[in-house]
């Protein structure tokens, strides 16, 4: 199947009309046109696409990223990425919240003690610690992983 017609093999397959197709996966019909009559997909255009179609990024890309699963593992990796900062951004929100409330506790309770302050400085502590390793070490962390996984594979 040449490259220009495989989205539309693949349409044709499933049975499924340009507007069908345009619909499951968020696109225009314009853009499935388009992408049928040989016009190179966006990266996110390919990942809809691959998710409806039920194949690999990689599969639908042109022929020298065949048989390279360089692609789809990048997305992976952005998309763990994205969701790791996610949850990083989250657990602050999420002590900023219960830091307060403790801080009206204790000013409540025993306003001359500042107790609430210990709880809040080491949950900072430990966010940033989280936080440097995820924004300034991943890359060190990464490489000293690969390099871990080939000497254990080696053995």
């Amino acid at each position: 199947m040449s490259d220009t017609n495989k989205f539309r093999a693949l349409r044709l397959q499933r049975a499924w009309s340009q507007e069908q197709l345009a619909e499951l996966t968020g696109l225009s019909t314009r853009t499935v046109q388009r992408i049928e009559n040989g016009e190179s997909p966006s990266l996110e255009t390919l990942s809809a696409l691959a998710a409806v179609f039920e194949v690999s990024v990689t599969e639908l890309s042109t022929p020298e990223n065949d048989g390279d699963n360089a692609l789809d593992q990048r997305i992976t990796e952005t998309r763990a990425r994205i969701d790791e900062e996610r949850r990083f951004y989250s657990s602050i929100f999420s002590a900023l919240v219960v830091c307060l409330l403790l801080f009206m506790l204790n000013h409540f309770t025993s306003p001359g003690r500042f107790w609430s302050l210990w709880v809040a400085a080491i949950w900072f502590a430990l966010i940033a610690m989280r936080g440097v390793k995820i924004f300034l070490f991943r890359g060190l962390i990464n490489k000293w992983q690969q390099k871990r996984l080939r000497h254990l594979l080696r053995k």
